[in-house]
Order: structure tokens, then sequence, then C-alpha cells
């Protein structure tokens, strides 16, 4: 969840980004635009997650994400 330049984690309501904008801790931002063959067509849903809220969602995944190793870390 957005809010004044806040990031909260939709899940747990945990901060993830300040308002000065510096990150609280690392999180995942999702946003979907429903299409045609959707009950939800037109419609743009987005969210965002801390790590842990994350984890917690994947871990009941039958087929999990797939994982890369990222060769330059910045």
């Amino acid at each position: 969840m957005r809010k004044e330049h806040v990031i909260y984690c939709n899940r747990c309501g945990r901060q993830l980004k300040g308002t000065d904008g510096t990150p609280v801790e690392e999180g995942l931002h999702v946003e979907k635009s429903w299409g045609y063959f959707s009950g939800k067509d037109g419609e743009i849903h987005s969210f965002d997650l801390c790590e842990s809220c994350y984890d917690l969602l994947v871990q009941d995944f039958q087929i999990p994400p797939e994982k890369k190793e990222q060769k330059i870390l910045i």
C-alpha cells in the first residue's frame, strides 16, 4: 500500500519505505491490469509485500517461483 510516499506491506502493514524514500526493508510490488477474459476487466490491481509475507505467499504455491542468480549486485 502506498500512502504519501510511504510504502506499507498490504498483508501485515509493516513499513517498507519511509517518507524520505529511504528503504526500510526490501519488498515486492505487483501491479496487474486485468483484461477482457477476466471478471475484473478494466480494473488495475496493485499491492506491496514485505519479504516475510512474500515467503508465506509462495510457500503455498504448487509450483515454486523460478529463481535466477543475479550476477551484478548494485
